[in-house]
């Protein structure tokens, strides 16, 4: 990975037109990562055992089973043209936030690994949905496995009008009752309101039985606080400009900003939530790349 990691950082991103050529580029990266090993998808889903037949796949031998029984059988797993997923965009205001020293803003960084994650599961011909919010669904296109349906996923968010406020929890309660069929959920967004409220929210996709994972973008400086002159904070999503000198408010905001992540970790945590912490200055391909070879361990 280490010549992608020296071309496919989001300076590089930035620099390239589109964001169809930029999910291409960073798809091109984490499949020249894979090197020899298979990619098996999203769904990997336990369902059931069978009896093994000579010529079987030997991976998926249950020896916890053949211990307890002394017979062969195999873990089946649920059929992966069956998988639908749900990408869930957050394009309110603060999403734009792109801090003195990055190179993509936190919406541009969501649309580019949502890009390419829709690419890599149409390429297994699953389906792919895809909703915008802000205070409120924005746009709704409904699953389609066909490759043509990349083009309309990409057209939708990137004419994504950015909103004002955010209100998480109501809306993944409506979109909840939308998901019909189950699936994997996975939501893109900084996730800036209350984490009671929005883990809420997401236990109605768990109550659904859907998959869920939550993709949390932050800007390096939202994370560090790099500021020591005095400085004007523009206000997003129509909180108020504020002039302050930062290096009176560094320690207590990294307190603040640190507690709410913690809090949120752990809720996600309880509630059964797949929950990834992404920095908009991480190479894309190996976020991609990490990511997806952590949860095949995981569901394996």
């Amino acid at each position: 990975m280490e010549n992608s990691r020296k071309s496919l950082d989001p300076q590089t991103l930035a620099n390239i037109q589109g964001l169809r050529l930029r999910a291409r580029h960073v798809v091109e990266g984490y499949v020249a990562g894979l090197h020899r090993s298979p990619y098996h998808g999203f769904s990997i889903e336990f369902a059931e055992h069978r009896e093994y037949v000579p010529g079987d796949d030997l991976r998926y031998l249950d020896w916890k089973a053949l211990a307890r029984t002394d017979k062969l059988s195999l873990k089946r797993y649920e059929d992966e043209t069956n998988l639908i997923a749900y990408v869930v965009l957050d394009v309110s205001e603060s999403m734009q936030y792109r801090g003195p020293g990055a190179s993509l803003s936190k919406l541009e960084y969501a649309q580019c690994l949502a890009a390419s994650l829709s690419w890599l599961i149409l390429q297994q011909q699953d389906a792919v949905s895809l909703v915008t919010f802000d205070e409120q669904v924005q746009s709704f296109l409904r699953p389609a496995s066909h490759p043509a349906h990349l083009q309309q996923l990409i057209d939708v968010m990137e004419s994504a009008q950015s909103g004002q406020k955010t209100s998480m929890g109501p809306v993944f309660h409506d979109l909840a009752e939308r998901f019909s069929k189950r699936g994997v959920v996975m939501v893109f967004s900084d996730l800036f309101d209350d984490p009671s409220r929005l883990v809420a929210g997401l236990k109605h996709f768990r109550h659904r039985q859907h998959d869920v994972i939550v993709f949390h973008l932050l800007d390096p400086a939202e994370l560090e606080f790099p500021f020591d002159q005095p400085t004007m904070f523009q206000g997003l999503e129509q909180l108020p400009e504020v002039v302050t000198d930062p290096r009176s408010l560094r320690r207590a905001y990294l307190e603040e900003f640190d507690n709410y992540l913690k809090q949120l970790g752990q809720q996600c945590l309880a509630a059964g939530l797949d929950y990834q912490q992404i920095r908009t200055d991480a190479p894309m391909d190996v976020t991609l790349f990490n990511y997806l070879k952590n949860r095949s361990r995981q569901l394996r």
